[in-house]
């Protein structure tokens, strides 16, 4: 008895040191330590299920792969008494393609009256800052921030004194022209001048008027009628640009109109 009561001690011994310096590896190597009792099922890790695996891989493609949309951005400055002035064209050509597609711009987010929907099956934003004009940049800097907007996606309209009335310039990039709300932008966008912007001539003012009293003065009533057609081409240079190709739409903007055309040649 003495005999197997020694075995049973050495024997017990001996498992206490290999299960000690198999915990003591298991330790060194980053595991964490285990039972080796009966399995209580709540602690058991739950296998892992997969079809929520797939889902998730499914998600996580589909949001890569997403498409991301253009923002179209009018400026101008909120309010009654700015309405059909010059320096607000900017908003009424947002305006013009919100009635043509369809897109309800009634959404206020980061500073602007917001829409968004699609031209053809690609979407778009369409973007009013109600920063007033010199502020511009604060607005704009957070919708591409949230959005993740690439620049080549963002387009700004606005007005400039140095196109003449009614023209159209498409660009792929540039500097504010001096330009407030340009300038108010490109500070926002850290100093980046690589977006398109799309200019509308709004004339040069009188001799005997000031730069700020000119863009802050309405149109007239034939200016207004010839603003149509200019609204109408600047619809067309969005289609074409969102569904074509920036280079398209350049070329459709900067390539002069032959005379007299008509405007529903526009509405092709």
């Amino acid at each position: 008895m003495r005999l197997l009561s020694g075995v049973l001690a050495s024997s017990s011994a001996l498992l206490s040191g290999v299960l000690g310096s198999a915990s003591a590896a298991f330790d060194r190597l980053g595991f964490s330590r285990v039972s080796f009792g009966r399995a209580n099922p709540s602690s058991m890790p739950a296998p892992a299920c997969k079809a929520d695996a797939a889902s998730s891989s499914a998600a996580a493609d589909a949001d890569a792969g997403a498409q991301k949309p253009w923002l179209f951005v009018g400026l101008g400055n909120p309010g009654r008494m700015y309405k059909g002035t010059r320096h607000n064209v900017g908003f009424e050509m947002i305006d013009a393609i919100a009635e043509a597609e369809g897109i309800s711009v009634t959404s206020k987010q980061f500073k602007a009256i917001v829409g968004k929907g699609l031209i053809g099956d690609v979407p778009v934003m369409l973007a009013k800052p109600q920063t007033f004009m010199n502020a511009s940049g604060e607005s704009v800097g957070q919708l591409v921030s949230y959005f993740k907007i690439p620049l080549n996606q963002l387009v700004v309209i606005y007005d400039d004194l140095d196109i003449p009335f009614a023209k159209l310039r498409l660009l792929p990039k540039g500097g504010h022209g001096g330009h407030n709300g340009m300038r108010s932008i490109i500070d926002h966008l850290k100093q980046s001048r690589n977006f398109p912007r799309l200019r509308m001539g709004i004339g040069r003012p009188p001799e005997e008027m000031g730069a700020i009293s000119f863009v802050l003065r309405s149109f007239s009533k034939e200016e207004k009628e010839e603003l149509e057609v200019t609204f109408q081409r600047g619809l067309q240079a969005v289609r074409i640009m969102v569904r074509e190709g920036f280079n398209k739409s350049a070329t459709f903007v900067n390539t002069p109109l032959p005379l007299e055309m008509p405007l529903e040649m526009l509405n092709r």
